[in-house]
C-alpha cells in the first residue's frame, strides 16, 4: 500500500463535495481501420496493464478520513470491469461522437475498483473507430494522463522509477513511528515554511479574495454536459509565437481571451479586464518522472485581458503578464504548500478541504490547460492513432473548462460546457478559430518582404 499525495486525495475530497460532478479526465483516440475484436482488445490490454501495479489498485480511505487515503491491490481485479463496448447512433459522425464524451464525463468511476476504464466506440463515419481512456484526477494529471494513454500504445515502455522514488511516485504509508517524528517536528517545519511562502503567495490569496466581475461564466452548474472542439496547426502557432516573440502558451491563451470576449458579447454583457481569472495549471514534473500516476501541478491565476480590441494587444499584454507570474514564485510557493500539507495530520486538511469546496467560490471564471501530447504517430494494435481529444471535467462553479493537447503537428482544444448554462459553447470554439487566424495574418504581415535579385 501507497499514500496518496494531498492534491490526489484532495481531488478525492472534491468529487464527494458535489454530487453533480465527475472528476475523471480523458483522452479520446480517433484510430484507422476497424476495431479489434473483443478477445484480441482484452489480450493486448490485458499484457499492458500488467505492466503498472498502479491501474491494479484502487483507492481505500480510512473512517473520518482520519488517516491519509491509499492505494492498495484490489482483491477482486477483473479487467472487465474496465472495458466497455459501445456505439454511436447514425449518423455516428463526429456531432454524435462529442456528444457521446459529454456524457462520458459526468459518469462517476467506481471506487470499489481501480479507478481508469476504456470505452471502444466500434465506428466514427469516414474516420475509422475511437477509444476513450478516463482516469480519475487522482490517478493522473495532464502529463501523466497522456502517459497512461501512451503506454496502452504499441510499443509502450515500461515506467522506471525515478532515482530514489517508487514507480508508483508515491510514499510508503507512515507508521506509528513516522507520525511521531512529524509531531515532534512540526513546531519547527511549519514556521519555516510558512515564512518561505507568505510573500510569493500574497497574490495567490489577493486574486482569490478579490473575485472577478460577476458574469455568467461562474455559477452553479448542473450535471450534464455539453463538449466541443477547435482545431490550429501547431506550425501556425509557433509561427505566430516567433512573430510576436512569445510562447505557445501565451498564443494559446491569447486565443482562448478572444474565445471568451466574444461569448460575453454575444450575451450582451461587457467584457471587461477584470471578467474573467483564468486558473492554469503549471508542471513541476520533472522529466524523469514523467510516467508516475499521480498529480505534480502547482497553477498560475490571471486576470484575462477581455477588454483589449486589439488580438495583437491582448497577446502581448497576456504575454508580459505571464511572465510577471513565472518570477513571482507563486507556482513553487504552491508546491511548498502542498509539501507542507503532507507533514500535517491527514484529517484536519481533508476536513477543511471539504468545508471550502462547499463553499461558492468566485474567485476563479475558467480553467484551460496545455498539455504537450506525442510528437510521433502512434499505432494501437497496428491501427494509426490520427487524432486525440482532450477532454476535462468541470467543477466549483466553473461552467467551462478548456484542455489543450497536442500530437505531431495539431494543437486540439476540447471545450467542457455546463449544459444548462452554456447552449453557446461552439462561441468558444469558433472565437479560437477566428483569434488564431487573427494573429497569424497578423505575424505574416510584420515579416519583412524579401525583394528578388532578378
Amino acid at each position: 500500500m501507497t499514500e496518496l499525495q494531498p492534491l490526489d486525495a484532495g481531488f478525492i475530497e472534491l468529487e464527494d463535495s458535489d454530487r453533480h460532478i465527475s472528476l475523471g479526465i480523458a483522452a479520446v483516440a480517433i484510430l484507422s481501420g476497424t476495431p479489434p475484436s473483443h478477445a484480441e482488445f482484452e489480450a493486448v490490454l490485458a499484457d499492458r496493464v500488467a505492466a503498472n501495479d498502479r491501474l491494479r489498485q484502487r483507492v481505500r480511505r480510512a473512517p473520518l478520513d482520519l488517516t491519509v487515503p491509499v492505494w492498495e491491490s484490489d482483491p477482486n481485479f477483473d479487467l472487465a470491469h474496465h472495458i466497455r463496448w459501445s456505439a454511436l447512433p447514425e449518423p455516428a459522425d463526429e456531432a454524435e461522437l462529442r456528444e457521446f464524451i459529454a456524457t462520458e464525463l459526468v459518469e462517476r468511476l467506481d471506487r470499489d475498483h481501480p479507478l481508469w476504464e476504456c470505452v471502444v466506440v466500434e465506428r466514427v463515419a469516414g474516420r475509422g473507430w475511437a477509444l476513450i481512456v478516463k482516469a480519475h484526477h487522482s490517478l493522473v494529471d495532464g502529463i501523466s494522463g497522456v502517459s497512461l494513454f501512451e503506454s496502452l500504445c504499441d510499443a509502450h515502455e515500461v515506467a522506471q522509477p525515478p532515482a530514489g522514488e517508487r514507480a508508483d511516485g508515491a510514499a510508503r504509508p507512515k507508521n506509528w513511528f513516522d507520525w511521531a517524528v512529524t509531531g515532534l517536528r512540526l513546531p519547527i517545519d511549519v514556521p519555516r515554511y510558512a515564512l518561505g511562502m507568505a510573500r510569493s503567495l500574497a497574490p495567490v490569496a489577493a486574486a482569490l479574495v478579490s473575485a472577478p466581475t460577476a458574469s455568467s461564466l461562474n455559477g452553479p452548474i448542473g450535471r450534464q454536459r455539453r463538449y466541443v472542439i477547435a482545431r490550429a496547426s501547431l506550425a501556425e502557432i509557433r509561427e505566430i509565437g516567433r512573430g510576436f516573440d512569445a510562447t505557445v502558451n501565451d498564443v494559446v491563451l491569447a486565443a482562448v481571451t478572444s474565445a471568451y470576449r466574444a461569448v460575453l458579447l454575444g450575451r450582451g454583457e461587457d467584457p471587461t479586464g477584470n471578467s474573467v481569472r483564468i486558473l492554469v495549471p503549471v508542471s513541476m514534473r520533472a522529466a524523469d518522472a514523467k510516467k508516475a500516476f499521480d498529480n505534480r501541478v502547482s497553477a498560475v491565476l490571471s486576470l484575462l485581458p477581455l477588454h483589449l480590441e486589439d488580438p495583437v494587444e491582448r497577446l502581448r499584454t497576456i504575454h508580459e503578464r505571464m511572465l510577471r507570474h513565472k518570477s513571482s514564485g507563486a507556482a513553487q510557493s504552491e508546491k511548498s504548500l502542498l509539501a507542507l500539507a503532507g507533514r500535517v495530520p491527514f484529517a484536519p486538511v481533508a476536513w477543511s478541504l471539504r468545508l471550502w469546496t462547499r463553499l461558492p467560490q468566485r474567485g476563479v471564471t475558467a480553467v484551460a490547460t496545455n498539455v504537450p501530447g506525442p510528437r510521433g504517430t502512434l499505432t494501437m494494435l497496428g491501427r494509426e492513432v490520427l487524432e486525440l481529444l482532450p477532454a476535462i471535467p468541470i467543477a466549483m462553479r466553473l461552467r467551462t473548462g478548456i484542455a489543450i493537447l497536442s500530437y505531431g503537428d495539431q494543437l486540439t482544444f476540447g471545450i467542457t460546457g455546463d449544459y444548462d448554462s452554456t447552449p453557446d459553447l461552439e462561441v468558444i470554439a469558433d472565437g479560437i478559430h477566428t483569434a488564431v487566424a487573427e494573429l497569424l495574418a497578423a505575424a505574416r504581415e510584420r515579416q519583412p518582404i524579401v525583394k528578388s535579385s532578378r
